[in-house]
């Protein structure tokens, strides 16, 4: 019987202390969605533009309707990511001081993303048919992730930007992000002014 009281009081003491850890709380990982992204098939843009490349077949050809907009802009959109790249073109007509222009305007929209952006990276590249492309990859919360402007540095200037219509983050956006910049090199390599 004194073993058994003994035996009850060791239980108890023992219960007592192990209730009186502290409970550490865990929170879960934050999830991201999954992005099933297919394989890059491209198309020929078709149509009277002064321009001509290969888009995503992902994409729609849709007119640029805004009240600011010019002839031969337009937006490929992708329904499927709620996403555009947006084109605006402009003639330069051999004016060296309007493609100056042109050029600092296309930089003067990519920092203004300076605000949001912890990084902007800058690529300078020649495209397959001689054009000077020079090309903006914003990091961070930025409504543009992807820009450039490319030109035959004489008649021609072709700017282009990417945005996304969600509210999702950009970290996990990022596969889409980095599917779009393959859509918009390529697009650059097969870009030829008419």
């Amino acid at each position: 019987m004194k073993n058994n009281k003994i035996l009850f009081l060791l239980i108890t003491l023992a219960t007592l202390i192990s209730s009186c850890e502290e409970k550490v709380f865990m929170p879960k990982p934050k999830g991201f969605n999954k992005i099933d992204l297919p394989e890059h098939e491209y198309q020929e843009l078709k149509g009277d533009y002064p321009y001509s490349f290969e888009y995503s077949k992902l994409a729609k050809i849709v007119p640029d309707t805004s009240k600011t907009a010019e002839p031969y802009w337009l937006d490929i959109y992708y329904p499927a990511y709620r996403s555009t790249i947006q084109i605006t073109y402009k003639p330069t007509h051999n004016n060296a001081k309007t493609l100056e222009e042109y050029i600092i305007d296309s930089h003067t929209l990519a920092n203004k993303h300076n605000v949001k952006a912890y990084a902007i990276d800058e690529l300078i590249m020649t495209s397959k048919n001689g054009y000077a492309v020079k090309m903006f990859e914003l990091s961070g919360d930025v409504p543009s992730q992807i820009q450039f402007h490319a030109t035959d540095s004489s008649k021609h200037f072709i700017r282009g930007a990417v945005y996304f219509r969600t509210s999702t983050q950009n970290d996990s956006l990022a596969p889409v992000i980095t599917y779009m910049k393959e859509d918009v090199l390529h697009l650059i390599e097969t870009l030829s002014f008419k």
